[in-house]
């Protein structure tokens, strides 16, 4: 270490005393930073650390919020589609339903229309059937008058009618 003093003593004199006042002016720098320059500028970097950390919480709450409105939309259009679905389904079966009514109906009218055809030519044949019995009745009576060639009295005419109209239904 003498050798050491002795080249900074020999090349441009060494002076502990400028060393030692720097030292100290050195640490006084230092600590006039720390308390005026690092220390606000460490608040402002604290409090700009929480902006960012507050908005990155505030953006990942919105972004949890847009997921779970999503979902939610997605679930309103799942149900709406169902609904929908449902809606068609109950026309279709609706649709059916009186498709079939109709047809039911159409069939029963045909039938009705059916039934009065039938009731109505069967009492145009009992007409006609009466008419053909008066009428053959009267042939008979005819005939019968001009084989006894004697003339009969009304009530033994109506009976030989009737027993003639009789002989003739039985005949069917």
């Amino acid at each position: 270490m003498t050798n050491f003093l002795a080249l900074g003593a020999a090349g441009h004199g060494f002076n502990g005393g400028d060393m030692l006042f720097q030292l100290v002016m050195f640490l006084l720098l230092l600590l006039l930073l720390r308390k005026y320059a690092l220390g606000p500028l460490m608040g402002v970097m604290k409090q700009r650390e929480e902006h960012i950390a507050n908005e990155i919480d505030q953006a990942e709450k919105h972004r949890q919020e847009a997921e779970k409105l999503l979902a939610e939309q997605r679930e309103l259009m799942k149900q709406s589609r169902q609904e929908a679905q449902q809606l068609i389904e109950n026309a279709r079966k609706l649709a059916e339903e009186q498709k079939e009514q109709i047809i039911a109906s159409a069939r029963a009218e045909a039938e009705r229309l059916k039934e009065t055809a039938k009731k109505e030519i069967e009492r145009e044949k009992e007409q006609a059937m009466a008419a053909l019995r008066e009428q053959v009745a009267s042939l008979s009576v005819l005939i019968a008058s001009k084989v006894i060639e004697k003339e009969l009295n009304e009530q033994d005419q109506a009976k030989l009618i009737s027993e003639y109209i009789q002989e003739v239904g039985e005949g069917r």
